[in-house]
């Protein structure tokens, strides 16, 4: 597309179409669960409510209840389907997101710090995730720094720094008592559960400055994935661009942990099935493996959609028991990691 003054636009057809329609997929099951609780409402109901046309009972619920709820689902899911699609690209690992590189085990060691030290209010365990995350990222970039970062130090750095984490927040809920130790558990497993208009605006606010960051550096991002040495050819200032899209990355997790707790394998499995619906060449050679490109905004869609969906799930499809929105994810995302690691192994790289 060419515009006036000699600007030019270029769009692939199909990843309009992919990010289309899932758009439309996350409004749509966003709407449903909307109306899904114990005061079930319509679909065409919450529409009309939305608009300001509801009655009293609805309204209240829909705008006051739900509504919350499900705009941080959209925006937790967004931030985590664009942090790993930034990582994966950074690292050129489709194994390189915030679950295996360790970045949502820090922000959650942050979080553990406030409520066991210092019991401390959601706002302050929103600060901790937030420092938690930050720090993480900062010792992991740290670590695998060696005249650059490079992908596979990168990926084996995070995987070590995770491990040393995670046995942190196990001493952390050893230390803790009983009333401390329970709501350290629930936030853990990554939950949507009480989520009000106080996680929506930071999030939102978040988004608004982070994406269109990330977006402007789309072209240098994917040049990276050649190598550092053709990016350097091409015009690309490679470390500075690399800093900024994982600092990017790292806030964009970091945030979401701290609204949702450490919701599992959206970051992991968002990008890889944005890329599989938006890449329909082949890689001569490469054992069935996509094409490379960022695909940031198909990922931060997909991200959305999935983490809404599971929460319907999460809801309804298991009766009366109502689980958090971490267990369904992690349950099938563990599935989708046993399948990718399988795959890359056929393919010979791993």
């Amino acid at each position: 597309m060419r515009g006036p003054g000699g600007l030019s636009l270029r769009l692939d057809v199909r990843a309009c179409v992919v990010v289309t329609a899932l758009l439309a997929a996350a409004l749509t099951a966003g709407v449903v669960l909307i109306g899904t609780g114990d005061f079930p409402i319509p679909a065409s109901d919450v529409l009309r409510t939305l608009v300001g046309r509801g009655d009293r009972g609805q309204e209240f619920i829909v705008r006051e209840l739900r509504l919350p709820r499900v705009l941080v689902g959209l925006l937790v899911g967004a931030c985590l389907g664009l942090g790993g699609a930034l990582f994966q690209s950074v690292s050129r690992n489709p194994l390189g997101s915030p679950d295996v590189l360790g970045l949502s085990q820090g922000a959650t060691a942050g979080a553990l710090t406030v409520i066991v030290l210092f019991s401390g209010s959601a706002g302050a365990v929103t600060l901790g995730a937030l420092a938690g995350g930050l720090l993480t990222g900062l010792a992991i970039h740290l670590l695998a720094w060696k005249q650059g970062v490079h992908g596979y130090r990168l990926v084996l750095v995070g995987i070590g720094v995770s491990a040393v984490v995670t046995a942190v927040n196990g001493y952390l809920i050893t230390k803790a008592d009983f009333v401390d130790a329970a709501r350290a558990v629930v936030w853990m497993t990554g939950s949507l559960d009480g989520r009000d208009w106080t996680q929506v605006w930071p999030l939102l606010a978040l988004c608004a400055v982070l994406l269109p960051l990330v977006l402007a550096h789309a072209r240098g991002l994917r040049m990276l994935e050649m190598g550092d040495d053709v990016s350097r050819a091409l015009g690309v200032r490679v470390e500075r661009v690399r800093l900024l899209m994982m600092v990017a990355a790292v806030l964009l997790t970091s945030a979401a942990t701290a609204a949702a707790g450490p919701v599992a394998f959206v970051a992991l499995t968002a990008p890889q099935l944005a890329r599989r619906l938006t890449l329909p060449r082949w890689v001569n050679g490469a054992g069935g493996a996509p094409m490379p490109g960022p695909n940031l905004v198909p990922s931060l869609c997909m991200g959305a959609a999935l983490l809404v969906t599971a929460d319907w799930a999460s809801q309804r499809a298991f009766g009366a028991d109502q689980l958090p929105v971490g267990v369904v994810t992690g349950v099938l995302g563990g599935i989708y990691l046993l399948w990718l690691l399988v795959t890359e192994r056929r393919a010979g790289r791993i």
